[in-house]
């Protein structure tokens, strides 16, 4: 049996829920979240560092039940996860119940990502491969899409946000059933032993991999999780209602990011240092032009656009290093480098949060631009070995 179409749906729609409303969804609904239970910024940031912690904690997870030849467990988990997650924040009557529900929806992502690059090795024709993988991390541009467009429905009174959730809830309880049938029974076969491969991972090689996904997931994280809070408390922009502005945002970050869909042609075009060097330098700019114009539609566009582009191209970046780096460990290895991006979105709201309390947005959202043009700039050894091209 041909498992490539069957892999691309599961996988698809397993993306889509994980990494649009349930790593998303936070900072997406974040104003009328605020207004419901009366959040400041720095327990807002607080939040959405602890969804990124559960995040951390459901990779190692993955990567043993992965290891064992059942790639299907933590996909059907994770969605499970979302669902109920979704299911908790929808219904939340406070600050501690919606905390819980976005730990159970985030963690969907540490469980949903890397199983699918073991599937389509052990199920896929490596000529059909690269296909189903496109069609699986397009599922995440997908998802921010719609679930933006849910949000501007919330903004306009079609929906109120806990029937959005709810909504959620509905749609991924439906992708753990598709996951459920159309992704292949675990295979039998022995497992390695896992310990034999930790000290390639902590080798100097992947240093550089290491420090740049850590980068990447503490800027990335304060961008979805507070610009669109922003560029409300800003004013908003011009025309629109309060609320829309992040609707409009994520629908832009979702757009732009199918042109991650792009990254292997270009990476194979220009190398990986200077490919690294263009989606830092996009991440930076992002994060200034949210900083400086909150309320120019053409800034905020760009902002979100760059950003929803960084994202897509820095995850087949990351995608492609470890498996270039751990000939033989992918989906170990790509774990191991998720592990740098899951604990940088933990640091990086948080942190944020407090600046932003004790200095305000614009220096907060300048300093966080930082690391990323840091990284741009550092020298070529840092940033990707030569090869690696």
């Amino acid at each position: 049996m041909t498992w490539g179409k069957h892999i691309a749906i599961a996988g698809f729609g397993a993306t889509a829920i994980a990494f649009g409303p349930a790593r998303m969804g936070f900072g997406l609904f974040l104003p009328e979240l605020r207004q419901s239970f009366t959040l400041t910024t720095t327990v807002a940031g607080l939040i959405a560092s602890a969804g990124f912690a559960a995040f951390l904690f459901a990779l190692p997870l993955t990567a043993w039940l992965v290891r064992l030849g059942r790639p299907k467990l933590p996909v059907v988990a994770g969605t499970l996860s979302a669902s109920l997650g979704f299911l908790a924040v929808s219904t939340a009557t406070g600050p501690l119940q919606l905390l819980a529900g976005i730990m159970l929806a985030s963690a969907s992502a540490g469980l949903c990502w890397a199983p699918f690059n073991d599937a389509a090795e052990r199920f896929v024709s490596e000529r059909s491969r690269a296909s189903v993988l496109a069609v699986i991390a397009s599922g995440t541009s997908l998802g921010i899409m719609l679930s933006a467009g849910l949000s501007l429905a919330v903004t306009y009174n079609i929906f109120s946000w806990r029937q959005a959730w709810a909504g959620f809830s509905v749609v991924a309880l439906f992708t753990a059933f598709a996951a459920i049938i159309e992704m292949p029974s675990p295979l039998r076969h022995e497992s390695p032993d896992l310990s034999t491969d930790l000290p390639q991972f902590h080798s100097r090689p992947a240093i550089p991999l290491y420090l740049t996904t850590l980068c990447f997931g503490a800027t990335n994280a304060i961008y979805f999780s507070l610009s669109a809070d922003r560029i409300v408390t800003a004013g908003g922009l011009p025309g629109l209602r309060e609320g829309a502005a992040a609707s409009i945002i994520f629908m832009s970050y979702g757009a732009c990011g199918l042109l991650g869909i792009f990254t292997g042609w270009v990476e194979a075009k220009t190398g990986m240092e200077r490919l690294t060097r263009l989606v830092f330098a996009a991440a930076s700019v992002s994060l200034i032009l949210v900083a400086v114009a909150p309320q120019s539609w053409s800034s905020v566009l760009v902002s979100s656009g760059l950003q929803g582009a960084a994202l897509m191209a820095a995850s087949a970046i990351f995608s492609i290093w470890s498996l270039r780096l751990f000939p033989g460990n992918g989906t170990t290895g790509f774990v191991a480098a998720l592990m740098g991006l899951a604990i940088g979105s933990i640091i990086g709201p948080a942190l944020a949060g407090l600046v932003s309390t004790h200095a305000g947005p614009v220096v907060m959202f300048l300093c966080a631009s930082a690391p990323a043009l840091l990284i741009a700039l550092w020298p070529q050894a840092l940033v990707a070995r030569r090869d690696l091209h």
